[in-house]
């Protein structure tokens, strides 16, 4: 979860924005996000101003809100969202999707790309541009992609990678006709190879695993990056950073002369940006979304969104190692009074998700939430009773001497976070659970996540790639880094495995419902909304916006003639 070579990126909750509004509104309100009954799906609309690189002007300064990255390395298990849209700036974006996920190789990169299977093994062969180098001068060949599947396919713990499955099906990365050519071997056939070298890393970068893990924390590291744009200025407190024109870059040259990264959190960047301070900033509430709305020389983009956020459950915590707790907790939460919390003022209608893996308006979406996890907080009672959690005398629930106390962790002081925090109470109160708040800085979002500092935690998923069967072992499997419940058994974990064996995309696509199916059974976490992608734009900006799976170039990004 989490985009190394293009998995799901995590967000903070707080990320998305905030919202003033207070609990008892929302209490009242279940379902007040829009009038009349959900749609079947989610919209898929796109809205970014999608214009041909002929089309850009040259020139300008495109300044955008960020904020600190504590892991860069994108291919690490504990990088974030934040981190890999900084990573795509200054290093290589070889594979990129059109808006409904249809791939797209970059020539600048990967000249021509070649699959075919012998044997039942698949066998992938890419040329590699002759003109392509990282910015210390060393070619860009197959050593490189060798050195990504090496640090990533799990065969030295040491390394703390994000998705070690598929690259643990590579046999070997070599040399073809010469350096400049990669033939990458697999054992069986990967239909979602692509998703693996959306990009790749330096070979000195994945030389052995204290650098790999150690050499992006709070750094950036552009002598091992390539493409249009190079950090010319960093810094790690803040996050504020420059981007300018890399002079050693081989392709077409950057559209803009500089972007500008401002470190601002979520509603200091609406502030900026309504003071023309920002060309850019997102939101996903309506108290921002009016805030960014007829603000001068701007326009408002907003389309459907490749987000969904998640209550998870820290199955490693004391009180919820019981998977009957869990239970009895995640069939209390009423997810539409919590995505009315979201989605209030939106005019904005989505039905609620029913799969970590697809959204519902992907093919190969199926509700597999409604099939394991029920509504139904009377039931829940009497789970507890039969686990042996009793009420006490203040209705609070008692089991050897311990109540069930737990705390919702939940990351700077915005209202809307608040106001979640307390319906998530409210809701477990009834069935004898009690629920503190546990604010901690934006800054500690990282620290929680890597650490499972948690109960309870809100936070969000942003896909970036179409391909969601891939991603049921960061979600479900027990000994992924990427899993921040914790929760999995080894059964299951041979299943994700087989399933990734499994060549035919529309059966794969089957086994992996099937699968989690058996993984929500666990009761590690339940999807909540996703909401609509929403952006502010200085007018006339050209490839930047609600995207879904599109992943416009940088050299593209800029102002339209």
């Amino acid at each position: 979860m989490k985009i190394h070579p293009g998995p799901r990126r995590l967000a903070a909750g707080t990320l998305a924005a905030a919202l003033a509004i207070t609990l008892a509104a929302c209490a009242d309100k279940p379902g007040s996000a829009a009038s009349g009954p959900p749609p079947a799906a989610a919209p898929a609309a796109v809205d970014y101003n999608p214009q041909p690189y002929d089309n850009v002007k040259d020139g300008g300064t495109l300044r955008v809100p960020g904020s600190v990255i504590e892991q860069g390395n994108t291919f690490h298990a504990d990088a974030n969202l934040s981190a890999a849209r900084f990573w795509f700036w200054y290093n290589a974006d070889a594979i990129t999707y059109s808006p409904t996920g249809e791939v797209q190789y970059n020539p600048d990169y990967y000249s021509n790309v070649k699959v075919e299977v012998v044997g039942g093994n698949q066998k992938v062969t890419i040329d590699l541009n002759p003109k392509a180098v990282f910015n210390d001068g060393t070619p860009i060949d197959y050593r490189a992609l060798e050195a990504t599947w090496k640090a990533d396919n799990g065969s030295d713990k040491d390394y703390y990678a994000s998705d070690t499955i598929p690259y643990a099906k590579i046999t070997s990365v070599h040399a073809g006709t010469s350096d400049k050519q990669a033939v990458i071997e697999y054992k069986g056939v990967n239909p979602w190879w692509t998703a693996q070298w959306l990009t790749f890393m330096h070979p000195k970068a994945a030389a052995d695993a204290k650098t790999f893990n150690t050499a992006y924390l709070s750094k950036v590291q552009p002598q091992w990056g390539a493409g249009p744009y190079v950090v010319t200025q960093y810094d790690a407190k803040t996050g504020d950073a420059t981007f300018e024109r890399n002079p050693k870059w081989w392709g077409k040259r950057g559209k803009l002369d500089k972007r500008i990264i401002v470190g601002l959190d979520p509603q200091a960047a609406i502030n900026a940006f309504r003071n023309g301070e920002l060309d850019y900033a997102s939101t996903g509430t309506a108290d921002q979304f009016k805030q960014i709305s007829g603000v001068r020389g701007t326009q408002v983009r907003k389309g459907g969104s490749p987000f969904e956020y998640f209550l998870f459950l820290n199955s490693k915590a004391p009180l919820l190692k019981d998977p009957a707790v869990r239970k009895a907790l995640l069939e209390s939460i009423d997810r539409p009074q919590i995505a009315s919390i979201w989605l209030q003022g939106l005019d904005y209608k989505e039905p609620l998700p029913g799969s970590a893996l697809y959204y519902s308006f992907q093919k190969g979406y199926h509700d597999n939430v409604s099939e394991v996890i029920k509504f139904d907080p009377e039931t829940a009672k009497k789970e507890l009773d039969a686990a042996g959690w009793k009420p006490g005398a203040d209705g609070v629930r008692e089991k050897d001497g311990q109540r069930l106390e737990l705390g919702y962790t939940f990351t700077g002081d915005d209202p809307l976070d608040k106001a979640t925090a307390g319906a998530v109470a409210k809701q477990l109160a009834p069935i004898g659970i009690k629920v503190t708040a546990r604010p901690t800085s934006e800054q500690e979002f990282d620290s929680v996540v890597s650490g499972r500092k948690f109960d309870l935690f809100l936070a969000g998923n942003r896909s970036l790639d179409p391909f969601g069967a891939r991603y049921l072992d960061g979600f479900y499997g027990s000994t992924s880094n990427e899993n921040l419940t914790g929760v999995g058994t080894p059964e299951l974990d041979q299943e994700i495995k087989d399933a990734a064996n499994i060549a035919d995309p529309a059966k794969q696509i089957e086994k992996a419902n099937e699968i989690e199916r058996k993984g929500l059974a666990l009761y590690g976490f339940i999807p909540l909304y996703s909401g609509p992608s929403i952006y502010g734009v200085s007018q006339g900006l050209a490839n930047i916006g609600a995207t879904i799976f599109a992943t416009p170039l940088p050299e593209t990004v800029g102002w339209q003639k």
